[in-house]
């Protein structure tokens, strides 16, 4: 391929991701300030965005001193980057939220092009992901979960791209978001390993280990080991410099104060089974089981005597089920093909999906499951890149139900108020309720 051509397919590409991408920020940016007041936790990361802004570390409002914390600072300081921006309300604390959303979007473009190299596959990728429910939730939510996706995209994307230091980089940060982006960074870091390996014997060392380890072990070590450690504990910088974060004295060592706080987070973690209406265990987040309800409202605003509002965390159902059965038929491929595409998907969704049943006893949410959302889809993708007839009419009549099916839900993901018996009628399972 010439130079030109290159350069135009890579515009051409561009034009596409950025139009979705604009797409995608109309759905997110559309009435951005309601519903009113905070939602769901809200009332904790929205705070603690302010409190950052104020203090450059998380405050209790009453007591002014140190809030225990029970997440790393990155998503909060990007909350606090609308506040900064639009002020301490409704559209200021979401306004981060949804400009990731839509980037978001645009990573699941390139994303699928990186994997499949067709542009209508990729296409067909991002009109799923831009219909997808509880995407656009937390887009329009200043939840922490959109944050940690968007880290967890560009780590990927730049895993299959062979930019290592950005991958390293983007799990930092990540990680530092939630620490569920642990769990990638220790499978990126083996699957670098093993393809450094691959490589190796390729070019006919006879060693093949001793020349990984020679020649490449200090930089991987250095790429997946000390720039996620570097950039997490620079994320604390607020806390090393304030003196009334939470147990910021614990040692005259900030070092071991730290790390005493993190000891008392991870204890946290794995303790908390308080019983909350809306838990619902990992078996069933895929079928959308049990979706998360962030806010409901009874009124009479809507022109009938009964009317409903309510914001529900529910993946656009029809795509969900499609995507699980596109799951199990994935792991069936790979088992008897063993396609990279295949490998790389299930592998990043088993990163971010298995270790939540190491912990039954723990308190979960369904829409946990978004932070390895775009490759649940992506299985979608693949399997119809494996269709040699008709690709384009069925990524056309599949699209098209779920983008209907998107749009009849969209009352639920904007809040808006609707009748009761309408309310009732999107009520499919008593389980939603």
């Amino acid at each position: 391929m010439t130079p030109s051509l290159k350069n135009l397919r890579i515009s051409r590409d561009w034009v596409i991701a950025l139009g979705f991408g604009t797409l995608a920020a109309l759905f997110r940016f559309w009435n951005l300030g309601l519903p009113k007041g905070k939602i769901f936790d809200e009332i904790y990361y929205a705070a603690d965005a302010n409190s950052l802004l104020l203090s450059g570390v998380e405050v209790d409002a009453q007591s002014g001193q140190g809030g225990f914390i029970a997440h790393p600072p990155v998503g909060k300081w990007l909350i606090a980057i609308g506040i900064k921006l639009f002020g301490y309300n409704e559209f200021g604390w979401r306004f981060s939220a949804a400009l990731v959303g839509s980037i978001s979007v645009v990573l699941m473009y390139f994303t699928a092009k990186k994997l499949f190299n067709n542009q209508m596959l990729s296409i067909f990728a991002t009109v799923l992901i831009l219909a997808d429910g509880l995407h656009l939730v937390h887009s329009r939510t200043a939840l922490l979960d959109i944050f940690l996706l968007l880290f967890i995209q560009i780590a990927v994307l730049a895993f299959l791209s062979n930019k290592y230091w950005l991958t390293g980089l983007a799990l930092g940060l990540a990680i530092a978001t939630k620490w569920n982006g642990l769990y990638l960074l220790l499978l990126l870091a083996l699957l670098v390993l093993i393809l450094d390996f691959r490589w190796f014997r390729y070019l006919g060392y006879e060693n093949s280990i001793a020349k990984v380890i020679s020649k490449k072990l200090l930089t991987r070590f250095t790429q997946f080991a000390v720039i996620p450690l570097i950039t997490y504990v620079t994320s604390w910088t607020g806390w090393f410099v304030s003196s009334v974060g939470w147990d910021r004295n614990w040692s005259s060592n900030p070092f071991k104060s730290l790390w005493h706080y993190h000891y008392e987070i991870l204890n946290f973690h794995t303790t908390l089974t308080q019983p909350h209406p809306y838990e619902a265990g990992p078996l069933g987040w895929l079928i959308m089981r049990r979706p998360t309800s962030f806010f409901y409202e009874t009124s009479e605003d809507c022109g009938v005597s009964k009317c409903s509002q309510e914001v529900l965390a529910l993946g656009t159902p029809i795509l969900w089920w499609a995507a699980t059965i596109a799951l199990l038929a994935t792991i069936w491929l790979w088992i008897r093909k063993g396609d990279f595409q295949a490998g790389i998907l299930l592998a990043v969704i088993g990163a971010l999906y298995l270790p939540w049943f190491l912990f039954p006893e723990r308190t979960m949410f369904t829409f946990y499951a978004l932070t390895f959302q775009p490759f649940l889809l992506l299985t979608l993708v693949y399997l119809l890149s494996k269709i040699g007839r008709n690709q384009q009419r069925i990524a056309i009549i599949f699209g098209a139900i779920v983008v209907a099916n998107f749009l009849y839900f969209t009352p639920l993901y904007y809040g808006a108020s609707i009748a009761f018996t309408s309310w009732s009628d999107h009520m499919w399972f008593t389980s939603w309720i």
